[in-house]
């Protein structure tokens, strides 16, 4: 049982665009009784992910109690960044009951854990849980490896050969730290994605672990706050990649910040943005553009090829109406003269006119 005279953390991870935006919006709304906290850790400049949190701010979690760590993974930045987050969380009146804990798509998890062993903060808070989330339909379709078959067979014909891809070891890592995984968007990977889904997620767990569907974010709160887990605790129950290593890098991957200009029809934005993904290898975009004629600024958000946009708020009279795009891909796939060219085409007609 965790001491509860600590403050609890939940610490919510997942692959890129597994819907930890939307879950954490949705604990939000449906806290359970509990006042929360959200500490969102952004990959890249543009506060996509906490400007939505702080759109649908309420009383148990108004603006005030959601902050932003964007220069750096928190395991990075524990001195400088993440420490004064929480303590001046901790010093809110009145002060939080729970604090949510979004990482980047990025993030490796156990890293996070240890910044929680820092003196100034393990008496005062704990590790109530980790949540894993893991869209179905794309763990179903084995994305994390460029052919997961092919590197079964060679590493069982040659056990000295290491086929891991980075994504790979990112998701094995945040299912093996997890207290319990969210298979997020059932509805798109059907009762056979997601039982195929389930069945990896499991193979990968070193532990029984549960194992919940989860369509929009919307789970009751009592699922998966007040694990009382102490992972802090129980760090070595959670194995990685990276156990021995004094630190880790984030080399692998790379992000650009994309300026697009006003676009006359948000199709062209999602065209190009699937065609850009299907050819590049793009992993993630993710940011908002101003469309000819709208006074709502329009939240645009890819997993791939798969892109999803909506108007979310209007724009403020102080904002310049320019689009940008976070894009986030491994090393040797960022080529920004070409994203550039693409995304900027979306909206060149409009800039030309």
């Amino acid at each position: 049982m965790a001491d509860l005279a600590k403050l609890p953390v939940t610490v919510i991870t997942g692959f890129l665009g597994s819907g930890k935006t939307t879950l954490v919006r949705n604990l939000m709304l449906n806290p359970g009784g509990k006042r929360l906290a959200v500490v969102v850790n952004e990959f890249g400049d543009v506060g996509v992910d906490g400007d939505i949190l702080k759109s649908c701010a309420i009383p148990d979690c108004p603006a005030e109690n959601i902050m932003e760590l964007a220069n750096g993974c928190i395991c990075c930045t524990v001195a400088d960044d993440f420490i004064p987050t929480i303590e001046a969380l901790m010093a809110l009146e009145p002060r939080p009951d729970h604090i949510l804990i979004e990482t980047s798509g990025l993030a490796l998890p156990k890293p996070l854990l240890k910044a929680f062993d820092w003196p100034d903060i393990r008496s005062k808070i704990t590790v109530d849980g980790v949540i894993a989330l893991a869209d179905a339909e794309a763990v179903a379709a084995g994305r994390f490896a460029p052919d997961v078959a092919a590197v079964d067979k060679q590493r069982e014909a040659d056990d000295s050969i290491d086929h891991e891809t980075p994504l790979s070891e990112v998701f094995e890592d945040q299912i093996s730290c997890a207290d319990i995984v969210l298979l997020t968007k059932p509805d798109l990977a059907g009762p056979e994605g997601v039982a195929k889904a389930k069945e990896m997620v499991l193979a990968e767990a070193p532990r029984p672990l549960p194992v919940v569907e989860v369509a929009e974010g919307k789970v009751d709160p009592r699922v998966i706050l007040g694990l009382e887990s102490a992972a802090e605790d129980d760090m070595d129950a959670r194995p990685s990649h990276h156990d021995g290593h004094h630190d880790h890098e984030h080399d692998d991957f790379e992000s650009i910040v994309v300026d697009i200009p006003e676009l006359t029809n948000p199709a062209d934005l999602v065209a190009a943005i699937e065609k850009l993904a299907n050819e590049n290898n793009i992993l993630r975009v993710k940011g908002y553009a101003a469309v000819a004629g709208k006074p709502m600024r329009l939240l645009v958000q890819a997993v791939g090829a798969r892109v999803r946009h909506q108007f979310d708020r209007p724009w403020s009279p102080s904002e310049d109406r320019q689009g940008r795009l976070v894009v986030i891909a491994e090393h040797d796939d960022i080529k920004r003269d070409v994203i550039e060219a693409a995304l900027g085409a979306a909206g060149a007609t409009m800039a030309n006119a």
